[in-house]
C-alpha cells in the first residue's frame, strides 16, 4: 500500500464544513496549524484559489497533480457495462447446449446452486476490490500483496489470448451479416455446377448440407488440416479489421466512448431475443423444442461431470478473472452498493442465458419438425416402392393416405412392417424419423450459430431480416464482453505505467490485428479451437483461486470485512465470510484439480472438416501444435511465480505502488491522492509517522468517509497538527472507533 502522500485535493460538500467545525472545535484555537486548518476547511468553497496562493512558492506540486479518475456517467451504464461483459456469445451457444446435454431442465439446479455458491461471492469480491482500491487488476492485487502482483499480469496476458480469438468471432458475424441483405439467403441451397453437357449439385454441399458448405466453403474456405495454413482468406481478413476498428473507436476514450455505446450493445440483443421468442413460438413444432429442453432428467444430476460443467459455465458466464469486472468497478463512486450490484448482474446473466435457451430450442424444435417431414417424405415414397414387392400392401392400414402421411402415421406403419419383417426388416433401409432423435442431437459454439439455427432461419417466413437481425445480436453480444475484455487490459496499464490511454488503446488494438491474422488463415478456425481450449480455461482458474487467497487469507477477511462496512455503509451477510474464507477456496481447489485431471487425460486433439468426404473427423496435434499449446497454458500464469520470486529475492522493489495515484469517492464528490515516493525520502518523511503506527499499520490511502482537514502547511514537511498527530493533505480526524484499513 502507499504509505504517505504529498497532497490530496476534495471538493467539499456543504455538510463538511459543519462536522469539521464542530470536530474542530475541541481543539487549541491559539495552536496556529490548527487555525489554519479550520479557516481552510470552513472555506471549502474558495479551497482551490486558497491552494493556489499557498502552493505558489512550489511550482513541482502544481505540476504533480493528478488527474481526477474517470468515473460513469450514471449507474445504469455501468450496470449495463457490467451486464454486457457478462452476457455474451456462451450465453447464446454455450448454455443451451449445455442444459441438453446436462438433463435438460434439471441442469439449472446445480447451476443456481453453484451460482449462489461460487458465483455471486467471487463476483462480490471483485467488484469490492476493485471499487475499493480503484485501480486496474494489477495495481489492485499489488495493493493487496506486492508478492502476488502477478495475479494482475496474468489477467491482462488471458485477456489478451482470448481477445485475439474472440473478435475473430465478431468478424465470423459481420460476413453473415452482410451476406444476409438478399433473397434468398445465399445459404439457402447447395449451388450447381454448370459444365457444357450437364448441370449438378457440387459434391461436397450434396454429401452435407447447404449451410454446412456454405460455413466451411464458402465463409472459411477451410483446409483439411492445421497443417495447411492455405494463405490468407481476404474476406475474413476484412472482416476482422473491421471488428477491431469498431472496438478501437469504441475504447480509445475509455469509459467516456465505450460506455455510450453500451445502451445500444447491451439492450439490443434482448430485443432482438424477445422478437425470436415471439416469432419462434408462433411456428410448428418449437413448443416441442421447449417442452425436449425442459423436461428433466433427474438421473444425471448425480454424476460429478455435470456439477464440474456447471461450476464452469458459473465461472466463465460471469467474467471472473478476466479483470473487466475490476477495471469497470475502479470507476465507481466509493460508496457504491457494489453487493447490489453482484447479485442484479449474476441473475440478469443467469435468465439472460434461460430466455436464450427458450429461442434456441424453440427454433431448433421448429427445425427438427421441418427435417422430420422431409424424413416422412422420403421414407413414405421408399414404402410405396416396396409395396408388392418386399411389403405386402395389406400391412398399410386403411386410413392412411400415402400422398400425406403424418409422422404418428409413418410410426405406425413401420411398427407394422417391422413386426411382420422382423430380420429382414433392416434391408428396407427406413429411417425411424423420431422427433426426439432430431431434437437429441447436440450442437453448441460455431456448429450452432452459423449451422443449425442459420439452417432454421431459412424456412422463416422473410428469412433475410431475421438473418441480419439474428447476426447483428451476435455482434452486438461480442462487442459486449469485446469492450471488458479490453478494458481488463489498458486499465491496469495505464493504472500502472502512466501510458496515454489513447495510443495504448490503438497500439493493443494495431498488434492484435496483426497477430489475428493467423485465425484468418483457410486453417484459422483450427488455432481458434487451440486458443479456445487451452489459453484461458485453466489459468483463469489459477487466477480466480489466488485472487480468494489473496483477499480472504493473505489480506484477511475480517479486515475486508471493515473495509467493506465503511465503503458500503451496512455489514454484508455473515454468508460471504465463510464463503471466501473457506467454501469458495475449497470448490476452486477441486474445479482447478478436475480440469487439469480432465485436460491430461483427454489428449489434445480437434475437430477437422475433410472436403472430400464432407464431414468432420477428429485428428491429433502436431508437434509442434502440441508446443503451442503448453506454451499457451505456461505463458498465461508464468507472470504469477516470475513476480513471487522477483518479490521474494528483492530484485524489483516491492513499494513501486506508492507512485500510483489514487482516487475515491465521498457522496459523490471525488477525492484524488497523488503520491510520490521520492519527496517522501528527500524530505525524511516515513510512513511509520502516520498517526504513530508502524508501517505494517499505516492506514488506507483511501480514507473512510469521515471528516478531513487540510495541512495549510505546503512547504512538503510533515509538522505535527495540535492532535499530536502528523499531517500530511488531508488528514482523518482522530475517530478512535473506526476499523483499520490497509486498503
Amino acid at each position: 500500500m502507499p504509505r504517505n502522500s504529498r497532497s490530496v485535493k476534495r471538493e467539499l460538500d456543504d455538510d463538511v464544513p459543519e462536522s469539521a467545525k464542530d470536530l474542530l472545535s475541541n481543539e487549541d484555537a491559539c495552536d496556529e496549524p490548527f487555525q489554519k486548518s479550520a479557516v481552510s476547511v470552513l472555506k471549502a468553497a474558495d479551497c482551490e484559489e486558497r491552494h493556489a496562493e499557498e502552493g505558489s512558492d512550489d511550482p513541482e506540486e502544481e505540476e504533480d497533480e493528478v488527474e481526477e479518475r474517470a468515473a460513469w456517467s450514471s449507474k445504469l451504464q455501468y450496470i449495463l457495462a457490467q451486464v454486457g461483459f457478462s452476457v455474451g456469445l456462451g450465453n447464446v451457444w454455450r448454455f443451451p447446449y449445455m442444459c441438453q446435454k446436462n438433463g435438460g431442465g434439471a441442469y439449472l439446479v446445480p447451476y443456481l446452486i453453484l451460482l449462489v455458491v461460487i458465483g455471486i461471492p467471487l463476483f462480490f469480491l471483485e467488484l469490492a476490490v476493485g471499487q475499493r482500491i480503484r485501480r486496474g487488476s494489477i495495481g489492485v492485487w499489488n495493493y493487496i500483496s506486492p508478492r502476488l502482483g502477478g495475479i494482475g499480469f496474468a489477467s491482462c496476458v488471458v485477456c489478451y489470448f482470448v481477445a485475439l480469438y474472440y473478435n475473430v468471432i465478431i468478424g465470423w458475424s459481420l460476413f453473415y451479416f452482410s451476406q444476409s441483405f438478399q433473397s434468398p439467403l445465399p445459404w439457402h441451397e447447395c449451388p450447381l455446377v454448370k459444365n457444357q453437357n450437364t448441370t449438378y449439385v457440387v459434391p461436397e454441399c450434396e454429401k452435407s448440407s447447404a449451410t454446412t458448405y456454405y460455413w466451411y466453403r464458402e465463409a472459411l474456405d477451410i483446409s483439411d488440416s492445421i497443417n495447411e495454413s492455405g494463405g490468407l482468406n481476404w474476406k475474413m481478413t476484412l472482416c476482422l479489421l473491421a471488428a477491431w476498428t469498431m472496438v478501437c473507436l469504441a475504447m480509445i476514450k475509455g469509459i467516456q466512448s465505450s460506455g455510450k455505446v453500451m445502451y445500444f450493445s447491451s439492450l439490443f440483443p434482448y430485443l432482438v431475443l424477445f422478437c425470436f421468442l415471439v416469432r419462434a413460438l408462433l411456428l410448428k413444432g418449437s413448443v416441442l423444442g421447449i417442452i425436449h429442453m425442459f423436461t428433466p432428467k433427474l438421473e444425471i444430476m448425480l454424476e460429478p461431470q455435470v456439477w464440474r460443467e456447471a461450476a464452469t459455465q458459473v465461472f466463465f458466464a460471469l467474467g471472473l478473472g478476466f479483470g473487466g469486472v475490476i477495471a469497470f468497478s475502479s470507476y465507481n463512486k466509493r460508496n457504491n452498493n457494489c453487493h447490489f450490484d453482484a447479485v442484479l448482474v449474476s441473475f440478469i446473466n443467469f435468465f439472460t442465458s434461460v430466455l436464450a435457451t427458450l429461442v434456441v430450442f424453440a427454433v431448433l424444435g421448429f427445425k427438427a419438425t421441418i427435417m422430420n417431414n422431409k424424413c416422412v417424405e422420403l421414407n413414405t415414397k421408399k414404402i410405396v416402392g416396396y409395396l408388392g414387392n418386399e411389403v405386402n400392401a395389406n400391412l398399410i392400414p386403411h386410413h392412411i393416405n400415402l400422398s400425406s402421411v403424418s409422422t404418428e402415421d409413418y410410426q405406425q406403419m413401420t411398427s407394422i412392417i417391422r413386426g411382420v419383417l422382423e430380420d429382414d426388416y433392416p434391408r428396407l433401409g427406413l429411417d425411424n424419423c423420431d422427433i426426439n432423435e432430431e431434437l437429441n442431437k447436440a450442437v453448441q459454439g460455431t456448429g450452432l450459430a452459423f449451422i443449425a439455427f442459420t439452417e432454421a432461419m431459412t424456412h422463416f417466413p422473410a428469412s433475410p431480416f431475421w438473418s441480419v437481425m439474428f447476426f447483428l445480436m451476435l455482434v452486438n453480444l461480442g462487442l459486449g464482453s469485446m469492450f471488458g475484455t479490453i478494458e481488463g487490459i489498458i486499465t491496469p496499464l495505464v493504472d500502472t505505467f502512466k501510458l496515454r490511454k489513447e495510443y495504448l488503446t490503438v497500439s493493443c488494438c494495431l498488434l492484435a490485428f496483426c497477430i489475428g491474422l493467423l485465425f484468418v488463415q483457410r486453417s484459422g478456425n483450427y488455432f481458434v479451437s487451440m486458443f479456445d481450449d487451452y489459453s484461458a480455461t485453466l489459468p483463469l482458474l489459477i487466477v480466480v483461486f489466488l485472487e480468494n487467497l489473496a483477499v480472504a487469507w493473505v489480506y484477511g477477511t475480517d479486515k475486508f470485512f471493515e473495509d467493506l462496512k465503511d465503503m458500503l455503509g451496512f455489514t454484508p451477510f455473515r454468508y460471504y465470510y465463510y464463503m471466501w474464507k473457506y467454501v469458495t477456496p475449497l470448490l476452486l481447489l477441486i474445479l482447478l484439480f478436475a480440469s487439469a485431471i480432465q485436460l491430461g487425460m483427454s489428449p489434445p486433439n480437434y475437430r477437422a472438416w475433410i472436403q472430400e468426404l464432407a464431414q468432420d473427423q477428429t485428428l491429433s496435434y502436431p508437434p509442434w501444435g502440441l508446443a503451442v499449446c503448453i506454451t499457451l497454458v505456461l505463458a498465461a500464469f508464468l507472470p504469477v511465480p516470475v513476480v513471487l520470486v522477483l518479490r521474494c529475492c528483492n530484485l524489483i522493489d516491492g513499494t513501486d505502488d506508492s507512485a500510483s495515484s489514487s482516487t475515491s469517492y465521498k457522496k459523490g464528490r471525488i477525492i484524488t491522492e497523488s503520491v510520490n515516493r521520492t519527496r517522501q525520502e528527500n524530505d525524511g518523511d516515513d510512513a511509520s509517522l502516520l498517526q504513530g503506527k508502524t508501517s505494517s499499520e499505516a492506514p488506507s490511502p483511501m480514507p473512510p468517509s469521515n471528516t478531513y482537514r487540510k495541512q495549510s502547511n505546503t512547504t512538503g514537511q510533515a509538522e505535527p497538527a495540535a492532535n499530536g498527530h502528523f499531517s500530511i493533505g488531508y488528514l482523518m480526524a482522530d475517530m478512535p472507533d473506526m476499523p483499520e484499513s490497509d486498503l
